[in-house]
């Protein structure tokens, strides 16, 4: 039998470990370089981690690498008026809150200056009631202030107790500020740091956060992450369903980033966009002359993602031959390449997302039953955006404002009028979050300093009355069908476009086939 990679099957290890060493992080034994902070930092936190795992081995990096006893990362919670523990080494207990101006992180980040505290005794700035809840005993602490590109400060990065019963130096302030300039640099490229400005704007609505990238805290969302969080640390296979633009590969990346796998490939495999003549070709791949023009032998995919996750977007165009030996792997781990006899045998997570209704489609002849219950091990539906509320999508706008200002280097980047908020809760977002991604970049773009409601480019039709997000009447519905609204949509975004399909695609955040078929459904191709 071939295996696809001689390595050997992952361990059990516990989730999000990261191999600090090949990253140039500091380590006990090696000495401090900031400089490798930016690229140890930078290439994990701009996938969908569970941040919290990240930041809490980062904590306890810096404190190895301070000689400390513990560390604490401190978050700024406008929406309260408080310092909230994001990361720490609390045993005793899961999260503390002091208010701004409380204690030594308090008084940092209220005054955004260092301060170095030799011993706790006697000190006004200590606040000793945190040692009474946790039962530790603090003798010499060192925090400095965590700054945004604007010179804000939104956190606290602190150690506590030199070990050897010594004191936090001059020396030792001034390195643990260069990491704190790392990492803030870090973390305001996050959802996290997104999260808190918005926060900070929005005092109604406390800090929510989870999955980096991964924006909302409506009440269907917190139980994906549920989900995802347990689901991940397993090897299920994981069904995500949902409307077109929900976020289905978003979360797949998720599960794959939060599992053991996660160091391991992440093959995506979108069957919507390939003929179903390639498909078991793109898969499972073929020997040498397996047909005209098969000089070599190709491994597929399950091939390359030996160890890994294959994500399968658009399941439910899955041609019923290749069904089958889709079945074989999820049961078996084994297949034959395309023209080959030999098995093959890999080790993979599998991760599927459909639009389809695959239950319809068993009825229908047209998806195997078994294949059906064997890949719905984990079966997720992801909520429409019109079904989150208006707070996510909120959250959901400041997000996209910043992370496109950040890709297109627009500095500062666009505050939102009241009335464009008011547009964007109006309009019913059949497209989705990736829909509303589009809109907001090119309003991002093409707005200087304010978003007003006339750089959306929204159509007017079918606005529902101000300040309202949520699902249309009945007498709305008959007036404006979804499908009328896509259509309307596309052939608008056609016109822009100048009639160039593969950029309307790129526009729509589809694929150039799904356009195409899209366009026929209509009667427009």
């Amino acid at each position: 039998m071939d295996r696809a990679d001689p390595a050997q099957a992952p361990c059990s290890a516990p989730p999000f470990t990261v191999d600090w060493l090949r990253l140039g992080w500091p380590t006990a034994e090696a000495p401090l370089d900031t400089k490798a902070v930016v690229s140890a930092l930078g290439g994990l936190v701009g996938h969908e981690v569970n941040l919290d795992a990240f930041l809490s081995t980062l904590v306890d990096r810096v404190a190895t690498s301070m000689q400390a006893d513990r560390g604490t990362l401190w978050l700024i919670d406008h929406s309260r008026r408080e310092l909230f523990s994001r990361a720490a080494h609390l045993p005793e207990m899961k999260q503390i809150r002091v208010k701004l101006g409380q204690g030594v992180a308090g008084d940092v980040a209220v005054n955004g200056l260092p301060v170095n505290i030799p011993t706790a005794q006697g000190e006004r700035r200590f606040h000793g009631e945190i040692d009474k809840l946790t039962g530790y005993h603090t003798t010499s602490l060192l925090a400095v202030p965590l700054r945004d590109k604007a010179g804000e400060t939104f956190g606290v990065l602190q150690v506590l107790n030199k070990r050897g019963g010594g004191r936090f130096d001059e020396d030792d302030q001034q390195r643990l500020e260069a990491i704190a300039g790392h990492v803030s640099q870090a973390l305001e490229v996050t959802s996290l740091y997104t999260e808190l400005k918005r926060a900070k704007e929005q005092p109604q609505a406390p800090v929510g956060y989870f999955f980096n990238n991964v924006v909302g805290e409506s009440p269907p969302m917190r139980a994906l992450y549920a989900v995802v969080q347990k689901a991940a640390q397993t090897d299920a296979t994981v069904l995500l369903r949902g409307e077109s633009g929900t976020g289905k590969e978003l979360l797949a990346r998720a599960v794959h980033v939060n599992s053991r796998r996660k160091d391991k490939p992440f093959v995506k495999v979108d069957c919507a966009a390939l003929p179903g003549s390639l498909i078991e070709n793109e898969l499972f791949g073929h020997e040498k002359g397996a047909f005209t023009g098969a000089e070599s032998r190709v491994p597929g995919k399950f091939e390359v993602a030996h160890l890994g996750t294959v994500f399968i977007d658009e399941l439910g165009e899955l041609p019923l031959s290749v069904q089958g030996k889709l079945l074989r792997v999820l049961q078996d781990r084994e297949f034959e390449r395309v023209g080959g006899t030999q098995t093959v045998q890999v080790d993979v997570r599998i991760v599927a997302a459909t639009h389809r209704d695959l239950a319809a489609m068993v009825k229908e002849g047209k998806f195997r039953e078994d294949l059906y219950y064997r890949i719905k091990v984990v079966d997720l539906v992801l909520p429409p955006l019109r079904e989150r509320g208006g707070d996510d999508l909120e959250r959901l706008v400041r997000h996209f404002i910043a992370t496109s200002a950040r890709r297109h280097r627009i500095s500062p980047a666009p505050t939102l009028s009241d009335d464009a908020l008011e547009r964007l809760k109006a309009w019913r977002w059949p497209g989705n979050v990736r829909e509303l991604e589009n809109c907001i970049e090119s309003a991002v773009v093409l707005s200087e300093g304010v978003i007003q409601s006339d750089r959306l480019p929204l159509p007017d039709v079918g606005r529902a009355p101000s300040g309202v997000f949520a699902a249309p009447t009945a007498a709305q519905d008959e007036l404006l069908p979804l499908e009328a609204v896509e259509r309307r949509h596309i052939t608008r975004v056609l016109e822009k476009a100048q009639g160039n399909r593969s950029l309307a695609a790129k526009w729509l955040g589809i694929g150039r086939n799904t356009l195409q078929r899209k366009l026929k459904s209509y009667g427009l191709d």
